[in-house]
């Protein structure tokens, strides 16, 4: 089957594989706080002392809207709002600390947002401060944060350096004016320029870029631009990231038409274009949409098969158990997730009274934790063995795989599945196939396309 037709094909909604099961599918019902906690205290006991813990703090705030965005914001130019917020972060924080039998071991600690450098440097400084006290610090620990180019001051890098922080990722999306307009995220090239360069004169090791393909007014010609312009930058790693269209979750992407959005088979050939430059530049290929310079720790963790993904995407780092902290985050302690309220006022206010935050849920059972290796193997590795294959193999499974084989998706063999080249267009549709809930779908729209 051509190419082209493929894409027509597999252009379904599926999920993009940061957990399993997904959101739509945690089984709701049967989630209890105390079950939960039980939970993240069982599994502390067991890794901390030899791995450590991931932290995600959720840091809401931002001063406009980014049309395009599906993320958890709060949108405010009043700066007010922040010490009451951290305050409830580290409060929270202090709630989980009393489960546990020892000091934490922090391995990795990441702020996302939002914007998270919508915060002061000093409002930052007494965040991490008031998180850092209380653990310890594990000798490879990674520290990241999201910054926006506009906004990320010298002052904002130094503080979070001074503090561990040695990775910055920042939100490009697009260096054409038109689509910035039309995304409402303006933000000039040398921004961009003037923060890529402060971060790496102080001393940053690995500096990210955000892009996006698939918004409105993007073309080939635009597309070709953008990248031409962010690898003269060198960022060490670039997430080429699909739009997300869901107007029915996020209002704010009804700013523009339907019509405005490239097709279907245009918007696969925007990231061709983007992936033909990222590698004709040195970069490597990442799992599905990400891509890094050979010397940056993320193309290491592949050659040597540690890639790991969970809620934060692509990481270096595996922990058993990560927690999130702030409005709308989500907590997974390997038996189970939690997602935190996502409402700033209401968050806050639970926490002011001593109380979880926690309002939903997912308990894991022996079934998910399998199916969620499987899957974390095909995005991490490419691949999958023979016997995880046999264990879950049924007449419809195996009637999918060999499609797949014919279409040059993927290979079988003796030793398993494997991705091919061509295939990785599709890797997402390819962890669908274990999805055993996915088989049945809600009728609703619950996800966006996977090309």
């Amino acid at each position: 089957m051509p190419f082209e037709e493929l894409l027509k094909k597999y252009d379904v909604p599926v999920p993009r594989y940061t957990s399993y099961p997904t959101m739509p599918f945690w089984n709701v019902a049967s989630f209890n706080v105390d079950r939960w906690l039980y939970s993240v205290r069982k599994i502390f006991e067991e890794t901390n002392s030899s791995n450590g813990i991931s932290l995600y703090i959720h840091l809401p705030f931002c001063e406009s809207l980014c049309t395009y965005c599906a993320c958890n914001t709060r949108i405010t130019k009043n700066h007010q709002v922040e010490e009451k917020y951290l305050q409830a972060v580290i409060l929270e924080w202090q709630l989980y600390l009393e489960l546990f039998n020892e000091r934490p071991i922090i391995r990795e600690l990441h702020l996302g947002g939002g914007t998270p450098t919508f915060f002061a440097p000093e409002n930052l400084d007494k965040l991490i401060h008031g998180i850092l006290k209380f653990g310890k610090v594990h000798p490879q620990a990674e520290f990241s944060f999201e910054g926006h180019p506009n906004n990320t001051s010298k002052e904002h890098l130094q503080q979070l350096f001074d503090l561990g922080f040695r990775r910055i990722s920042f939100g490009v999306q697009d260096l054409d004016y038109k689509v910035q307009k039309t995304i409402n995220r303006i933000q000039p090239f040398e921004n961009l320029w003037r923060a890529t360069h402060q971060s790496r004169e102080i001393g940053y090791q690995s500096i990210s870029f955000d892009l996006v393909y698939g918004l409105p007014f993007q073309t080939k010609e635009s597309v070709d631009r953008t990248v031409s312009q962010i690898i003269k930058l060198k960022p060490d790693r670039i997430s080429f990231y699909s739009y997300a269209h869901v107007p029915w979750l996020r209002p704010g992407q009804r700013g523009y038409e339907d019509s405005d959005l490239p097709s279907d088979v245009v918007k696969r050939s925007l990231y061709e274009t983007g992936r033909q430059l990222f590698l004709e530049a040195g970069y490597v290929d990442i799992g599905m949409d990400h891509f890094a310079l050979p010397h940056d720790a993320l193309a290491t963790a592949q050659q040597e098969g540690t890639l790991h993904r969970n809620f934060m995407g692509y990481t270096t780092t595996s922990t058993n158990l990560l927690i999130g902290l702030g409005a709308s985050s989500i907590s997974d302690s390997h038996y189970g997730y939690a997602q935190n309220v996502k409402k700033v006022e209401d968050y806050e206010e639970k926490i002011s009274k001593g109380q979880w935050a926690v309002f939903k849920g997912h308990q894991q059972s022996e079934e998910d934790l399998f199916i969620k290796r499987c899957i974390l193997d095909i995005a991490c590795k490419g691949e999958l063995p023979t016997t995880a294959i046999h264990r879950v193999m049924t007449e419809s499974l195996f009637e999918e795989l060999s499609v797949m084989q014919e279409e040059g998706i993927i290979t079988l063999s003796d030793r398993g599945l494997k991705v091919t080249e061509s295939g990785r267009a599709f890797i997402r549709n390819v962890c669908s196939l274990f999805d055993k809930r996915m088989k049945c779908v809600p009728e609703k729209k619950q996800f966006s396309k996977a090309i």
